[in-house]
């Protein structure tokens, strides 16, 4: 039995959305799983949190919260506090999002113990100059760097330091086509994009393709759903289009409603792009929960999305503003859907936590 104390320190958890906690998540409950004493450090994020409170009651490891306060320096210090603290009785320590880098990285200088920073893509790719300066310095004090795509590898190249690419995971069992009913959408053929409605996610990027992919799919849906921080400009704009009659917004559903809408659904889509302040998609794990359940997959280039879909295969890689490619795309799909559907299944099955959690005791055992 492995009793070694691991310390996550994390900028996002559950239940609150966002993929960095998704992922600090699944890595703190398969860490447990496999017999380390984990404990988390993460940020409380609701005001009201109820939620959090009755989360972290459930799980098979301890979730530390920094409550929120009205000086955001008062959280940083409260932060950088407990995880001193922490430090003192982990034997080895990850650091997931921006602020978690800073703040292991300065308390590495006081404690020795073996670290791990896992890297996602938006927190290594500032525009900034001071920003970028920060960020390096501190994952150089790291003894190990995860990269969770060969994409974001690539954003610190300059570092010359070894990373190691570990693509997220999926929990198989949460993805499961039992007891669901398909959802009964509109459309032939029906589109869906899951995400926050928002630059990064790309929805406008399909949007701005549907009048040419209405020429040849004249009864096409795009179904978009998550938060909905800019559908209202969105929607304006495909009004602009004249397409605004092809384009449904769900806003955020629960996780039963997700998986019905993603059966209902023919190709996932995700035309990630990169925001004005370096906002990127460092790998896009909606993808392989659309496969799991069956769903083929066309998502952009140049991101993290490119280890998340094997193409021709789970589905198809395009240049973002490319309708032409996005078009053979679809049509490919459509044509053989049986194909790519049995294929998405087996993607997905090759991003199991159970097999991803062994590459990282590998590394927090090196």
């Amino acid at each position: 039995m492995n009793n070694k104390n691991i310390l996550i320190v994390t900028s996002e958890f559950p239940p609150q959305p966002g993929g960095i906690g998704n992922h600090a998540y699944y890595l703190a409950l398969y860490l447990s799983k496999n017999d380390y004493v984990v404990s988390v450090i993460a940020d409380q994020r609701d005001v009201l949190n109820e939620d959090e409170i009755a989360f972290d009651a459930g799980l098979p490891f301890q979730v530390r919260r920094i409550p929120l306060q009205r000086l955001r320096v008062g959280m940083y210090l409260n932060r950088i506090s407990k995880t001193l603290k922490a430090f003192k009785k982990a034997d080895y320590v990850i650091a997931t999002g921006k602020f978690s880098l800073w703040n292991v990285a300065f308390c590495s200088n006081l404690f020795k113990r073996p670290t791990m920073a896992v890297i996602h893509g938006t927190e290594v790719n500032f525009k900034s100059a001071s920003l970028k300066k920060a960020v390096d310095i501190s994952l150089k004090r790291f003894d190990c760097i995860v990269a969770v795509s060969n994409y974001t590898k690539h954003l610190v190249s300059d570092l010359n330091k070894v990373v190691t690419v570990i693509p997220n995971g999926i929990e198989l069992e949460q993805w499961q086509i039992g007891g669901l009913i398909k959802a009964s959408l509109k459309g032939n053929p029906v589109l869906t994009t899951v995400g926050r409605v928002s630059t990064r996610k790309g929805q406008l990027q399909v949007i701005k393709q549907l009048p040419v992919l209405l020429k040849s799919f004249p009864e096409l849906q795009y179904h978009c759903v998550g938060i909905p921080t800019e559908a209202d400009d969105f929607l304006e704009q495909a009004k602009t289009l004249g397409v605004d009659s092809h384009v449904t917004f769900h806003g955020a559903v629960d996780a039963k409603t997700l998986k019905e809408v993603l059966l209902a659904t023919d190709v996932f889509v995700m035309l990630s792009t990169e925001s004005t302040t370096g906002d990127v998609e460092g790998f896009g794990i909606a993808i392989l929960e659309a496969n799991a359940l069956g769903i083929p997959s066309i998502g952009s280039k140049n991101c993290g999305i490119e280890d998340a879909i094997l193409n021709g295969k789970s589905g198809f890689l395009v240049s973002r503003d490319c309708v032409s490619e996005f078009e053979k795309a679809l049509k490919s799909i459509l044509e053989t859907p049986d194909v790519y559907k049995k294929e998405a299944i087996a993607w997905a099955k090759k991003h199991s936590w159970d097999d991803i959690i062994k590459r990282y005791i590998k590394e927090i055992e090196a």
